[in-house]
């Protein structure tokens, strides 16, 4: 069977679409979301999309099918907030060894259902920015003030990523970058987890542009973003999330030219609109997205928020039609 790094070089991959437009599609209540042994927890747990991997794993399962029945080539495990530091939100540090297992092993199994050696399918543990920062303060009166240190990020990321060994991932997906800090805490975990155990898991790295400025949160302009993670021997770099896929394609246009690893771009479906719902029709998406295509900017393509199976089959029935973009080995251009 290819690997995905030969794969890769042969044919446009198709990345899942958003996996919270899909759950909430289901509009469960609390006791949905309260798995068996906490229906006592003193904290709410509705709208912690991850656990449901536990409480319900056959929507997650059932999820996972309908996006490689739609042409993905790789699904990400429901754990984009399965960290110690985003679960304590929800009193359940001590849940997220067993929550990044589980959804990988969703996820897993999923594959194994779908994947034939002519057409294997892949797992990517989805691994979030978590929801602190720790390049900047969240105290306007206190810019050295820190809510998060880089140690903390490494022990939780550790702790991600020994779950989603367990369960069985092909790949990471460190995703949603806005503070590239946090991004090498992931990166430097996965490296430690990896260098102990003896394996080799390609890593997908991308990050967001969060408005017209083209810059991160913390303030990086994508070129920046390359630069201050090329060290990292990545199987691909991109950018997904805040933005359309018209509005990815200046910062695109960088990565291809500058990356030396494959360039991936999961954009949300257009821009939110005034209740935060996103509108833009998978005939829409897949004719923005195809300006990616003709210009070979890509290698691997699929959908953040707004986006569903629907989204991802136009957007892989279009694929099918291109040659990815040729990957550069040399250096990253500075």
């Amino acid at each position: 069977m290819k690997t995905i790094e030969q794969l890769a070089q042969e044919k446009i991959l198709v990345l899942d679409g958003a996996m919270g437009t899909m759950i909430q599609r289901h509009r469960l209540s609390e006791e949905g979301f309260t798995p068996k042994g906490l229906e006592n927890h003193t904290f709410p747990l509705k709208g912690n999309n991850d656990l449901l991997s536990i409480s319900q794993p056959q929507i997650i399962y059932d999820i996972h099918r309908d996006y490689l029945a739609a042409g993905a080539d790789i699904i990400e495990t429901n754990t984009f907030n399965s960290t110690s530091i985003s679960q304590a939100d929800y009193g359940l540090e001590s849940w997220v060894f067993s929550m990044n297992k589980e959804s990988a092993a969703l996820a897993s199994r999923a594959c194994k259902e779908f994947s034939t050696p002519d057409n294997p399918r892949f797992v990517a543990g989805s691994i979030g920015p978590t929801n602190k920062t720790s390049s900047l303060s969240p105290d306007v009166n206190n810019p050295g003030f820190r809510a998060v240190t880089f140690d903390d990020l490494v022990e939780t990321y550790t702790e991600q990523v020994k779950g989603l060994i367990a369960g069985g991932v092909d790949l990471f997906l460190v995703e949603t970058v806005f503070d590239t800090l946090n991004a090498k805490a992931a990166l430097f975990a996965i490296n430690k987890v990896m260098s102990t155990s003896g394996q080799h898991i390609p890593v997908m790295l991308s990050g967001t542009i969060t408005d017209s400025s083209g810059r991160t949160l913390s303030g990086q302009t994508t070129r920046a973003f390359l630069i201050s993670v090329q060290h990292a021997n990545l199987f691909s770099v991109g950018l997904n999330c805040a933005l359309g896929a018209k509005q990815l394609v200046p910062y695109l246009d960088v990565l291809a030219e500058h990356a030396n690893c494959a360039v991936s771009a999961h954009p949300n479906a257009g821009l939110p609109n005034e209740m935060g719902e996103y509108d833009e029709t998978p005939e829409l998406m897949a004719a923005q997205i195809k300006d990616y295509l003709e210009r070979g900017l890509v290698n691997i393509i699929g959908g953040c928020c707004g986006t569903t199976p629907e989204h991802i089959r136009a957007i892989s029935d279009l694929a099918q039609n291109y040659s990815p973009r040729q990957l550069n080995h040399s250096e990253v251009k500075v």
